[in-house]
C-alpha cells in the first residue's frame, strides 16, 4: 500500500477568503466589514466560523486593527486582492474603536466624541417615531432589562433597525450583558421620561387590561 493510499488524498478546504475564480480577500478587511454590520458584538469564534480561519489568526487580526484604528501601527496582511503590494498608513487615530464587550467585539464611537455625535443624532432626528418603533419602545419600557431576540419574539418581527433607531434618538440605552448568551439588554432613558412627563418607569400605567387577551407579561411588578 502507498503511502497516498495511506493518508488518503490531500484535501482542499474552501474558505469564503479563498474562492476559486474569485479574488481572495484579506483577512482584516473581512472581518472589517462584518464588524461594520453587526449589531451586537461578536465573539472570535463567530468570527472565526465566519471566515473559516483559526482562531488564533482572528486574534491576530483584531489586534492588527486595533493598532491601526488607535493610530499606532500598520494593519493587514500582506494584500492579496491589489496587483501591487501594499502598507497601511500609520499614525491616524480614528474616531471609532475595536472594543471588546461582553466577551466580543464591536465598533464604538471614541468616548470623547460621544456628546458630539449624541447631539447630531438627536438634532437630525424627526420628533415623530413610526407605529413600529412605538411598540418596540413599550416592549422595552415594560419588560427591560431585554435583549433584542426577546423583543422579536414579542412582536414576532424583525427588530434590528428599529432599535437602532431608539438607540440614535437616545430613548433606549445598553443596560447590561446576559451572562449566558452575552446578548445585550436593553433598558429606556431618562429622556423617555421626560418625554412621557414622569418621574418613574413605576408611573406607567398597567397594560394588561388594554390587552385583548389579557396577557399580564407586560405587567410590571
Amino acid at each position: 500500500m502507498t503511502e497516498a493510499a495511506t493518508n488518503g488524498p490531500e484535501l482542499s478546504i474552501v474558505t469564503p477568503l479563498d474562492v476559486p475564480g474569485q479574488p481572495r480577500l484579506d483577512l482584516d478587511r473581512a472581518l472589517e466589514a462584518i464588524l461594520f454590520i453587526a449589531d451586537e458584538p461578536l465573539s472570535v469564534v463567530t468570527l472565526a466560523a465566519a471566515v473559516a480561519r483559526p482562531v488564533a489568526e482572528i486574534r491576530a487580526s483584531i489586534a492588527r486593527l486595533r493598532a491601526d484604528y488607535d493610530g499606532d501601527g500598520p494593519s493587514g496582511e500582506p494584500r492579496t486582492d491589489v496587483a501591487d503590494e501594499e502598507h497601511a498608513a500609520r499614525g491616524i487615530r480614528r474616531g471609532f474603536e475595536l472594543r471588546e464587550v461582553g466577551g466580543g467585539w464591536r465598533f464604538y464611537v471614541r468616548e470623547e466624541y460621544d456628546a458630539l455625535v449624541a447631539d447630531f443624532v438627536l438634532t437630525q432626528a424627526s420628533t415623530r417615531l413610526s407605529q413600529a418603533a412605538l411598540e418596540t419602545l413599550s416592549v422595552i419600557a415594560y419588560k427591560q432589562p431585554i435583549s433584542r431576540s426577546s423583543i422579536a419574539s414579542i412582536r414576532a418581527v424583525n427588530v434590528d433597525s428599529v432599535v437602532r433607531t431608539l438607540l440614535g434618538r437616545g430613548l433606549i440605552t445598553e443596560v447590561a450583558t446576559d451572562a449566558e448568551t452575552g446578548a445585550i439588554l436593553y433598558g429606556t432613558t431618562d429622556l423617555l421620561l421626560t418625554n412621557l412627563g414622569i418621574n418613574s418607569l413605576d408611573e406607567l400605567p398597567h397594560i394588561s387590561p388594554l390587552l385583548d387577551d389579557g396577557q399580564e407579561g407586560f405587567d410590571r411588578d
